[in-house]
């Protein structure tokens, strides 16, 4: 369902506020292509995993400690390795498109919703 025009001014105006509140929260928000996981991290990751299950298996079967603490290691490395971003992606760019627009930071945009709350309220009878 599309939304209309007035519904995407209003969304684009709360984006615009939000990076001009906080654009650091912005950024780690935008959905961009760098910032997704890679497939080969995933594939990698799981393989490491499965193979540090392998190896604390191969340590507790034998009685070993030392092999099944790399195991839990090696498994616990597969699975940070899968589920982190590589290292080009902290520095993506931000999304083309946004504008910025000068900044209030004497009421700020919750300060700003709460008015426009309290002029819906009076003119209500």
């Amino acid at each position: 369902m599309a939304l209309s025009e007035h519904e995407q001014r209003l969304l684009d105006q709360l984006e615009q506020q939000l990076h001009d509140d906080d654009p650091k929260f912005a950024s780690s928000m935008a959905s961009s292509p760098q910032r997704t996981i890679s497939t080969r991290r995933i594939v990698i990751g799981a393989l490491m995993t499965v193979a540090g299950i392998l190896i604390l298996l191969l340590g507790v079967a034998n009685q070993i400690i030392l092999v099944g603490v790399a195991g839990f290691l090696v498994m616990g490395a597969g699975v940070y390795y899968a589920t982190s971003r590589g290292k080009g992606s902290e520095s993506a760019p931000m999304p083309q498109g946004i504008k910025t627009a000068p900044v209030n930071r004497s009421g700020g945009f919750l300060s700003t919703l709460e008015e426009k709350w309290d002029e819906r309220k009076r003119e209500q009878p």
